[in-house]
């Protein structure tokens, strides 16, 4: 990723519509296979600027982040983020079976990650029997736009991809939905007009400002959450996917 976006999503994730709406779906999701107070052990892997471990995962028991970049980490540290490490999702530096749940959220599409298929592996290897991840995913690699220039994707996924990658890594599909459904006609009309026109600056679609929108593109997708948790969504921006571990495995 661009070293300039970790500030900007430092900047923007706590009121930012889109992170907001997001960290709904996912409660929405978390609250159906645990409910609040589980005492989980939770990784973050590609942590980020760790705003999920410091308003979202908590809510689910004890979280550790790891992320192969050190300037993420030193935003985290300034949320005041302690449990974190510097390390590659491909070489988690932990030992097999230590988590319940491992999150993470926008990371396997990364051009910085050799193998969305290893990186799962690798989920699965820290995993307890029986212990679930839970994947975000940029979706449909023909929306490509500046944003994946600024953010490096290296490909987005449709939900028959990653159901495949979970089979393939030996996780069992629990639940799989596309997400940002209602507003897809907006961010097929900016994409479109992208290759159309061009685009004017070097800016991802964090900064482009919703201004008075930014209250009614959070209500319109915090109102997924509660569609995407019971039932799968034909289409959207992103792909919501929970994977469960084998108890016997």
């Amino acid at each position: 990723m661009d070293p300039r976006e970790y500030e900007l999503m430092y900047r923007v994730e706590d009121e930012h519509w889109w992170y907001r709406g997001m960290a709904s779906i996912t409660r929405a999701i978390l609250d159906r296979c645990y409910g609040a107070s589980s005492q989980l052990r939770i990784l973050d892997a590609g942590c980020g600027t760790g705003s999920a471990m410091a308003t979202l995962l908590p809510r689910y028991g004890c979280v550790i982040g790891v992320d192969v970049h050190p300037l993420a980490l030193q935003f985290c540290r300034r949320r005041g983020l302690t449990r974190i490490a510097c390390a590659s999702i491909l070489d988690l530096p932990f030992a097999s079976a230590q988590f319940d749940l491992v999150t993470s959220f926008d990371v396997l599409y990364e051009k910085a990650v050799d193998s969305d298929l290893a990186a799962l592996r690798e989920f699965v290897r820290v995993l307890v029997p029986g212990g679930r991840v839970f994947l975000r995913l940029p979706a449909y690699d023909w929306l490509r736009g500046r944003h994946d220039d600024m953010v490096h994707t290296k490909k987005r996924y449709t939900a028959k991809e990653v159901a495949r990658l979970f089979l393939q890594s030996g996780l069992i599909v629990e639940h799989i939905s596309f997400a940002n459904m209602f507003l897809f006609p907006l961010a097929l009309l900016k994409r479109f007009s992208e290759r159309l026109f061009g685009s004017r600056d070097g800016h991802s679609d964090l900064q482009v400002s919703a201004g008075l929108f930014n209250k009614l593109f959070e209500k319109i997708l915090k109102g997924e959450a509660g569609l995407i948790a019971r039932n799968s969504l034909p289409f959207g921006l992103s792909v919501i996917a929970v994977g469960r571990k084998e108890a016997s495995a």
